[in-house]
């Protein structure tokens, strides 16, 4: 709550407010999180805004917008568990391990995997375990993002960091495409896992989707669409609470 004192008055003033609280965004595909949240603040009518958690822009879904004093609380939001649901292309790779750069395919020198080998695989990557990021990434290495390096031509080479994956699910697997649903801790990389998991079943592997559908207790059902033509506006906005019920 923001209170305006005029010094002039001898009277107290009544305190004035302006809008707070938080947009749970079904962020669209090809759109940035800086994006999103520029178009939330226009919506808002210049509120000062921020975001919890960096979507890739070929990635989907569930984007929290922090609006007003709600800003304050962008880093317990960050540090909230995430859900994600991933397809993953086990016959190729790319440099960024997504689709946003050329699919290079991969000559398997075995049959390609089974439904059961998949199984098999997936409980290496649950639990607490050392991770590296993708080479085209945010991370930090003597001052440069990993993504600039990467784009100059540079070899990238980051260390592995802890991460924890709470459940890792197969929703569903017809070869080349597996999906999959994973409920993890901040600073995983769904992408990594991809190229992880194509590695430990003899091969490649990269996301061709990456759909977040919770952060914490706000899910993709609570989530209101950004469409330019139609912009959010402050009696959208939700009070910050971690209660689902709310």
């Amino acid at each position: 709550m923001l209170i305006d004192c005029d010094t002039t008055l001898s009277m107290p003033q009544p305190p004035s407010t302006s809008p707070s609280g938080i947009l749970i965004i079904d962020k669209p595909l090809g759109v940035s999180s800086m994006r999103a949240v520029e178009m939330v603040r226009r919506g808002m009518g210049g509120l000062r805004t921020g975001h919890a958690g960096t979507l890739d822009p070929l990635a989907t879904g569930v984007l929290i917008v922090a609006v007003g004093a709600a800003t304050r609380s962008i880093q317990m939001l960050m540090d909230l568990e995430k859900q994600y649901e991933t397809t993953i292309d086990l016959s190729a790779t790319t440099p960024t391990l997504d689709s946003e750069s050329d699919r290079v395919e991969f000559v398997r020198a075995t049959p390609p995997p089974t439904t059961d080998m998949i199984e098999k695989a997936l409980p290496q990557f649950t639990g607490a375990y050392a991770q590296i990021p993708p080479a085209f990434s945010a991370k930090q290495i003597k001052g440069r993002r990993a993504y600039d390096i990467a784009r100059s031509g540079e070899t990238v080479v980051l260390s592995p960091r802890m991460v924890k994956v709470h459940a890792l699910s197969m929703l569903s697997y017809e070869w080349p495409i597996v999906r999959l649903a994973i409920h993890c801790d901040k600073g995983f990389y769904v992408r990594s896992l991809a190229h992880d998991l194509g590695v430990a079943l003899g091969g490649a592997g990269y996301c061709t989707a990456i759909r977040r559908t919770a952060i914490g207790p706000y899910t993709i059902d609570r989530a209101i669409e950004l469409r330019q033509e139609a912009l959010p506006n402050p009696s959208q906005l939700l009070a910050l609470s971690l209660d689902p019920a709310r």
